[in-house]
Formats: C-alpha cells, structure tokens, sequence
C-alpha cells in the first residue's frame, strides 16, 4: 500500500496546520503574520532593497478598503487585512500561475480562507458586496505596486487593472521594510481591528 504524502505543516507557534483539512483551532496570528511578511509579491521582481511582502500589501489593501468603505465595520475590514491570509502556507502565486495550475489552487485557498476567517469571528464566506470592495481595494494596490515597485508604466498597469481614482490613492505610497518590522506591523493591526469587532 503506497504511503500517504504529507499534506501538512508545522507552524513556528506548534500548531500542526492540515492543508487539506484545515481546521481554526490550527490557525494563529503569529504565523500568518510572519509567513506572509516573508513571502515575496510579484515573484520577488520588485525594486528595492527588501522585498514587497504579501503583509505589506495586505496592510494598504486594508488601507484602501478603509476609504473604499469608509463606514464599513470593524470585521470587514479585518476581512481585508486577511485577505491573503492562506498565502501564509500556500505561497503568492502570480495570476499567470494560478491559471495554469487550475480549481485545485482556488479550493485550497478557499478552504484555508474559511478556517482563518472563523478563526478570527468572521463568516467563513464574506458576503459578495464586501468581497468586491475588498477586491477593487486589492486591484487598486496592484495598480500602486506595478508602477511604482515591479517597473510597469502607468497605461500598462491601467490595462491590467485598471486607473484607479486618485482620490483613493492620494498619499499613499509603497513601502519596504525589514520583514520583522512588517510583521510587527500586520500583527499590531490585526489586534486593533479585532478589538473593535467586539
């Protein structure tokens, strides 16, 4: 009888995270927070002396939800923060990849998206107004990120994902940090937010 693959990892909190059957009670802040801050956005093709993280761009992209859905809840916009959050083990695939790779990558990150969401009090699935805000927030970053970090021009960028409103992003640019600075950083947002959910 052929031996099982692994479909597990070991988190650096302990905790045993089943990639097939994820539960919340495997799921920890800590964790996310730092895969996600060591994991690279764009394939790593970025300007700059550290690479843009999937924490960073989770941050603006709660940032810009923030405007996007100024009267929006607490829990929405912890929603945006973790909206990458099964990259923490999963990676950041470019779009080009998820293509290729197909429905297996989408129903991973689907099942891993509804553990860390009722893990942190939030529906495992957020309602279709609220996801669509989150993705024009999501795609207006791109936009950010491609003209000013991963050397596209701006009519590129605006053929990829659209000119955003510069209302949206006036005043916002990109940043590189230290990983551990980003981390400090998603982590110290993700108890604000969590806070005022309750």
């Amino acid at each position: 009888m052929a031996k099982q693959p692994r479909a597990w990892q070991r988190m650096l909190s302990g905790r045993r995270l089943d990639l097939l059957d994820p539960t919340p009670m495997d799921i920890e802040i800590e964790d996310i927070a730092h895969g996600l801050a060591f994991v690279a956005r764009w394939n790593g093709q970025t300007a700059g002396d550290y690479a843009y993280s999937v924490a960073e761009h989770s941050l603006l992209v709660e940032t810009l939800f923030g405007r996007i859905a100024p009267s929006a809840p607490a829990k929405w916009r912890l929603a945006a923060l973790l909206h990458d959050a099964p990259e923490y083990v999963i990676g950041d695939m470019i779009s080009p990849v998820k293509a290729a790779v197909g429905p297996d990558y989408k129903l991973l990150d689907e099942r891993l998206e509804a553990a860390v969401h009722i893990r942190f009090g939030l529906p495992a699935k957020v309602p279709q107004t609220i996801k669509r805000q989150i993705k024009k927030a999501d795609r207006i970053s791109a936009w950010m990120e491609a003209t000013q970090i991963a050397g596209f021009t701006e009519a590129e960028a605006s053929k990829f994902f659209g000119k955003p409103d510069t209302a949206l992003t006036h005043g916002l640019h990109i940043v590189l940090r230290p990983p551990v600075e980003t981390r400090n950083a998603f982590t110290a947002r993700h108890a604000s937010l969590l806070k005022d959910c309750t």
